[in-house]
């Protein structure tokens, strides 16, 4: 496990500079008392240094140097980055912050969660809908009611039509709306009505529009319609369950994501100072939702 700077703070090392490391990621770390933003690294030296300067940080100039600096890594980079630096940093002890999807493809996800599980290190999946407390109340609600028959989620935004992640080339080449808001509605959806078994259809309609029908433990059938090319304003994000007790849906908060990365930090501090691994978001999680993003890929391109 990682060694504690004086005060008790986990030193932090942020990989990437890009918006979301900006606005999330930077911020989450140097503000949260358990942790504390030490070094940053990117493939754009200038963004890095910008960075680490804005929060007191030192801008590495490598990723082992990084490493060397602190006991935990932060990912803010292209899925398929993430799956290959993040062994590294496994294999050299520290703890780690994932983005979702934890990887390009199911192989890469597997060394991951393979070399989390050998290094015996914490592994926590920003996974931002599941840390919110209003989720997390929503989902209890719905473990005490039971008896809930389906659900569906939709998630209708035009993120990559304009604005700061419009050219976010993973996003628009690589991996779209299933990629990039597919592990929220999957996560949510397990959760809320148990493990997801199988992706039985999944189309993409054009406009990147993507239909997909999972079945989970029980029988229970649900949903998913996702786009990040629709013209809606503002984005739709709501979940849906249905049942013996009626109708049920949770939406997501404006401002939410910086409250559930304060959430996770709190979970993962609280792991690394009690030698915790195991968490209901944490790799193993990751490569579950891998999984059914791998089935629903390959069901589309039949």
């Amino acid at each position: 496990m990682g060694q504690l700077i004086a005060d008790g703070q986990l030193r932090v090392g942020l990989i990437g500079a890009g918006p979301w490391a900006t606005t999330i990621h930077a911020p989450g770390l140097a503000d949260h008392p358990g942790t504390a933003l030490t070094a940053v690294w990117a493939r754009r030296p200038e963004a890095a240094q910008t960075l680490a300067e804005t929060h007191c940080a030192t801008a590495a100039g490598s990723v082992e140097e990084l490493f060397e600096q602190v006991d935990a890594v932060a990912f803010a980079v292209p899925p398929s980055i993430q799956a290959e630096l993040g062994v590294r940093a496994a294999e050299a002890g520290k703890h780690l912050i994932l983005e979702k999807p934890i990887a390009a493809d199911l192989a890469g996800a597997q060394r991951l969660a393979d070399a989390v599980a050998a290094a015996d290190v914490a592994a926590l999946v920003v996974l931002t809908l599941r840390y919110s407390a209003q989720t997390q109340e929503w989902l209890a609600g719905l473990a005490q009611a039971g008896g809930w028959t389906g659900g569906g989620a939709r998630w209708l935004s035009g993120a990559l039509l304009g604005g700061q992640y419009a050219t976010s080339a993973w996003r628009q080449d690589d991996g779209g709306a299933l990629f990039d808001i597919g592990p929220h509605a999957l996560d949510m959806l397990d959760a809320a009505l148990g493990p997801i078994t199988e992706v039985v259809a999944a189309r993409q309609s054009p406009g990147d529009l993507w239909h997909l029908m999972l079945a989970h433990e029980g029988g229970v059938i649900s949903t998913a319609t996702l786009s990040l090319r629709l013209p809606v304003q503002p984005t739709v994000v709501e979940v849906a369950v249905w049942g013996q007790h009626g109708y049920r849906t949770l939406g997501r908060k404006p401002g939410s994501a910086q409250e559930s990365y304060t959430a996770l930090l709190d979970d993962f501090a609280a792991m690394i100072a009690s030698g915790t691994t195991t968490h209901p978001c944490d790799v193993r999680r990751g490569l579950h939702l891998q999984v059914l993003l791998e089935q629903a890929r390959e069901l589309a391109a039949k």
